[in-house]
């Protein structure tokens, strides 16, 4: 879906890549405007996979290691390494990253990309996939926004490098009060320009959608997903997030885009580092009711 968006144009409204998003926006060619509508949000520090024979065993251990990545700039990617960078001294540059597929050989870029000059890249080899590769201990890592198909296979030298990552998430969430957010929701911009009322509207109706969702699934008197500890789990976020965890809008995320928007300059992905006025359309930025 994200390769034919920016690829192609191919949608009038589209999920879209916060990062790649950003990216359009920098450079002065956005065919999309976004509404605050984070339809994909994750603490990513279930994100990074280790071989746990390789001498890991905290983040500083990253340090000269070979790193899997599926895209440079996948959003999930920008979060680890600001993270690993701003909490534990780890720079992007401080990492050879290796990118290819994960379970099929080879993957491009969404968006071409010129990174700095201090990050060193190298291209798994022909054939060879991410999967393959770490199961192999051909690599020492692997960071992405899924798990890899070995770890989910329970490969005896496959880890996380947060063995513990919800009670690294809630230090996290605590000190910082960010829940990281993924993805936005994207229209056509020759739409919102011809139909100025579709931003705000779609704001609106994909708000009303969420506050069904949660609706459903705090009726746990029979549960909506397949997933035992519904309640549970309900209430030990509640606890620490609040009765709104995940927010739409600017207002109350704008400390969660000012960081992503933060780390996507300083990783080198935006040629300059773009205000959150810019991503989203001027209708969807404040809310009133009659």
């Amino acid at each position: 879906m994200f390769f034919r968006a920016f690829r192609h144009q191919a949608f009038d409204i589209s999920e879209l890549s916060l990062s790649s998003y950003s990216i359009s926006v920098a450079r002065g060619d956005p065919h999309y405007v976004a509404i605050p509508v984070f339809l994909s949000r994750a603490f990513r520090h279930t994100s990074v996979y280790i071989r746990t024979d390789k001498g890991i065993e905290k983040p500083e251990d990253l340090k000269g290691k070979r790193i899997g990545i599926a895209e440079y700039q996948l959003s999930a990617n920008v979060w680890v390494r600001g993270i690993l960078e701003e909490e534990y001294g780890v720079k992007s540059s401080d990492i050879v990253w290796v990118r290819g597929g994960m379970d099929t050989p080879g993957r491009p870029e969404k968006i071409k990309v010129q990174l700095p000059d201090d990050i060193t890249m190298e291209e798994a080899p022909e054939g060879s996939t991410l999967n393959g590769m770490l199961a192999a201990g051909e690599i020492d890592g692997f960071v992405g926004p899924r798990w890899p198909r070995c770890f989910a296979e329970g490969h005896p030298h496959v880890g996380r490098l947060f063995s513990d990552s919800i009670s690294a998430a809630e230090d996290y969430f605590e000190r910082t009060k960010i829940f990281p957010i993924m993805h936005v929701l994207g229209v056509r911009r020759s739409l919102a320009e011809e139909y100025p009322f579709l931003p705000a509207a779609l704001l609106k109706a994909f708000t009303q959608s969420k506050r069904l969702a949660e609706e459903a699934l705090s009726d746990t008197s029979a549960t909506k997903v397949t997933m035992p500890f519904v309640e549970d789990t309900l209430n030990r976020v509640h606890t620490l997030m609040g009765d709104d965890p995940w927010s739409y809008g600017v207002g109350a995320n704008a400390h969660v885009l000012d960081k992503f928007l933060d780390y996507h300059a300083s990783q080198g992905l935006s040629p300059r580092r773009v205000g959150i006025e810019e991503l989203f359309h001027p209708s969807t930025l404040e809310a009133y009711s009659l």
